[in-house]
């Protein structure tokens, strides 16, 4: 089946996948009026059939580490429901499924992360960082041509969003959490806040400085309230118990199909860590205390030696810190992890540190 023709009929992931056809680009729209715009593998814009000022611009991407397949999947089922019109959206889409080489392989990437390939134009060296470029450029098409631009006389933008879907590769304290990236730009509103808690997303870590990821990049240069998030652990394509991301997939779902959600915050339902500081690792000689596969969010007591680098010993803060994302194998010059503590919130129209 040519591959237009397969994500016509709901095979979006499939034909996204399968390399072996060459990429069919096409423009349709359904009965219903809602418009789809397949521009490259693995990117498609949907727009609903009407638009107002309540309308947003939103990104859901999976995929950018290829072994990452659960949100993958809920991608899929989501654009299937789109395609064969059970679903309409009252919002503007773009879906992106983001490594399609790296999810044939059943691996993290091919030659370098991906998710450290947003802070500018990459020189197109090998796969991943064409990828990467493709994306920023849909990123930059859907955000500047919107249509929704035309209707915000009274403010200059509309409202951007990105969650960018991956599951951790380790255990976890928190099963589903949520990163937010470091922006200068008002990017954690009080309804992204909201919508996480609605969707039972168990954690939020707060990032303290700049990161190269695809969120960031969102979130940095169009203002998009832009989040990485972790949703479970890695398995193979088509073993992964979605029951347990049915919370999150239901409010993604309103999220996408509903002109607005209620806002509302419980301090106790959700757990919020700010980063204090992140380990880079500067030598060979890197290596943790701990053992390799140590849980996403474990606490280590005040003092408690950490990790040592070529002499250079790193202990836990005052108050003690919780480890995210440990990774002693990772390129010199990249972060080995994040260390992190619980703190509140000041829930409002944007959501700030308690001091």
């Amino acid at each position: 089946m040519a591959s237009l023709q397969s994500v016509k009929e709901g095979g979006f992931l499939t034909a996204t996948l399968d390399l072996t056809l060459p990429f069919e680009a096409g423009k349709w729209v359904l009965e219903s009026g809602v418009a789809f715009d397949l521009s490259h593998r693995g990117i498609l814009t949907i727009t609903p059939p009407k638009v107002s000022a309540l309308t947003k611009d939103i990104i859901i991407s999976a995929g950018v580490h290829g072994d990452e397949t659960g949100p993958i999947e809920l991608v899929q089922e989501m654009t299937q429901s789109m395609l064969q019109g059970k679903l309409v959206p009252a919002h503007r889409l773009l879906l992106i499924i983001g490594h399609p080489q790296a999810i044939n392989a059943h691996t993290r990437f091919i030659d370098e992360n991906m998710n450290r390939l947003f802070a500018e134009r990459n020189d197109e060296t090998n796969i991943d960082r064409i990828n990467a470029n493709q994306l920023q450029y849909a990123v930059d098409d859907f955000y500047q041509k919107s249509p929704l631009l035309t209707l915000h006389h009274d403010r200059a933008l509309p409202d951007r969003w990105h969650l960018d879907l991956h599951c951790a590769i380790r255990d976890s304290v928190h099963y589903t959490f949520a990163v937010s990236p470091y922006s200068e730009k008002s990017t954690r509103s009080g309804a992204l806040f909201s919508f996480l808690q609605q969707a039972d997303i168990e954690a939020i870590l707060l990032s303290s400085a700049p990161s190269p990821t695809f969120s960031w990049y969102s979130a940095e240069n169009y203002g998009a309230q832009g989040l990485t998030m972790e949703l479970g652990k890695v398995a193979r394509l088509g073993e992964n118990d979605l029951t347990r991301l049915a919370p999150f997939a239901d409010v993604m779902q309103q999220l996408v199909c509903c002109d607005t959600l209620p806002v509302s915050w419980d301090d106790s339902a959700t757990s919020v860590y700010r980063v204090t500081r992140s380990l880079a690792k500067k030598s060979d000689d890197f290596s943790f205390t701990f053992p390799s596969n140590q849980a996403n969010f474990t606490f280590f007591e005040h003092g408690k030696l950490l990790a040592q680098d070529n002499g250079v010993e790193y202990y836990s803060l005052e108050g003690g810190e919780a480890v995210v994302f440990p990774n002693p194998n990772v390129a010199i010059g990249q972060r080995a992890c994040l260390l992190v503590q619980q703190t509140g919130v000041i829930f409002g129209e944007q959501v700030t540190i308690a001091k």
